[in-house]
């Protein structure tokens, strides 16, 4: 994850090295690239799912085709909660906005923050392993349980995007454990 900081810090034009050098001004040049690594890391999260969301979409099309319509409300419901995620995870603020700014992270802090958000990429590899269950299983009786299990991964999914603010204050110390 630190691969993410560098890259947006290394990208910074000749003007905001400079201006870096700046005393007080390298706070605010860290803060914006946390912001920009942030967004970088949270885009490609949210792409992952996305790819999983119309992997949904086309099963559902399968299901329709094979006459098994009686599933399609089924796999509707792992699609919208992994488009909440999707959602949630586009629209929060990027940076930790208002946290990086009214708590002080530090890099050991911002790490573990960091290994959350890759706890969410590993979730993407479940949804993944959900979805190709209920394709391997259509056609057959256990269709109704992959179907269960993709939408309990969901969901999974959409708790623990929730529990991302609690993260960030642990990581803090704002909430003791």
């Amino acid at each position: 994850m630190d691969d993410l900081f560098d890259r947006v810090t290394s990208e910074q034009d000749i003007f905001k090295k400079l201006l870096s050098k700046v005393p007080g001004f390298k706070g605010y040049i860290d803060r914006s690239n946390r912001r920009a690594s942030d967004k970088l890391l949270r885009d490609l999260i949210a792409d992952r799912f996305e790819e999983q969301w119309k992997s949904i979409s086309a099963l559902q099309r399968q299901v329709i085709s094979d006459g098994a319509i009686e599933f399609v409300d089924d796999l509707e419901g792992a699609a919208i909660k992994l488009r909440q995620v999707i959602d949630r995870v586009r629209n929060a603020s990027y940076g930790y906005a208002g946290f990086f700014d009214a708590v002080k992270i530090n890099e050991e802090e911002l790490s573990k923050i960091y290994e959350y958000d890759l706890g969410m990429l590993d979730m993407v590899d479940m949804v993944k392993s959900s979805v190709d269950n209920v394709e391997a299983s259509l056609g057959t009786d256990g269709l109704p349980a992959a179907i269960r299990h993709l939408t309990s991964v969901a969901a999974d999914c959409v708790e623990a995007f929730n529990r991302r603010s609690d993260v960030i204050l642990t990581a803090s110390g704002e909430v003791s454990e």
